[in-house]
């Protein structure tokens, strides 16, 4: 899971109010302090814009299911969430692709040049299908989050939106990601159920 904002998320003007936040030791406190802080909407917020906010998911979307697989995502007005598979590349690699075309895209699309992301950006490995499913629900659900809407599906940008003929995997368990628009499969059903079962009759440790 991937996030980056743009270069105004965080305005110099507003120093006073998210500076303490990155003096937070905790890792896992700090980043969903800042996360919060950004779900607040400073900047401009070009994201907004329908045809930016195109722009972008489209660059996300490009090499679907080529370089790696998505499997869920969102375009905030001052962010983005993605959830995915990384097959090819680096994932420093992949992002920097991600951010320099997307940000050529949506500048053509306002006229203008100049910084669009913020050059850094948090990111966590998913540690097991449960971590998988929990970031899965935050990105599809930030902005009800947010307070932009009341249901996730009605977000325009987002894996959740009925647009797509899927909303993510289906199921990922047992280490298998079913392919879009396809129900979990028997084989991974049973792999789940045969660990389930064997974790219920193993003796206590």
């Amino acid at each position: 899971m991937v996030t980056f904002r743009l270069a105004d998320a965080m305005p110099a003007a507003r120093r006073h109010e998210w500076e303490a936040l990155f003096a937070i030791q905790d890792e896992r406190e700090q980043r969903t302090k800042l996360e919060a802080y950004i779900d607040r909407g400073h900047g401009e917020c070009v994201l907004k814009n329908p045809r930016v906010a195109a722009a972008v998911e489209e660059v996300f979307l490009r090499f679907d299911g080529q370089r790696y697989r998505m499997t869920a995502w969102v375009v905030m007005p001052n962010h983005v969430h993605v959830l995915f598979e990384l097959w090819e590349m680096p994932l420093g690699q992949l992002l920097k692709a991600w951010k320099g075309t997307s940000a050529n895209a949506a500048n053509r699309v306002l006229a203008r040049t100049g910084q669009f992301w913020q050059e850094e950006y948090w990111d966590r490995y998913m540690r097991d299908e449960e971590h998988f499913n929990k970031a899965k629900h935050y990105i599809e659900w930030n902005p009800v989050k947010a307070g932009l809407l009341k249901q996730p599906q009605d977000w325009p940008f987002s894996s959740a939106n009925p647009k797509w003929p899927w909303s993510g995997a289906d199921c990922y368990a047992g280490g298998h990601l079913v392919e879009r628009g396809h129900s979990c499969p028997p084989v991974v059903r049973a792999l789940v159920e045969r660990e389930a079962d064997r974790n219920v009759r193993a003796p206590n440790l």
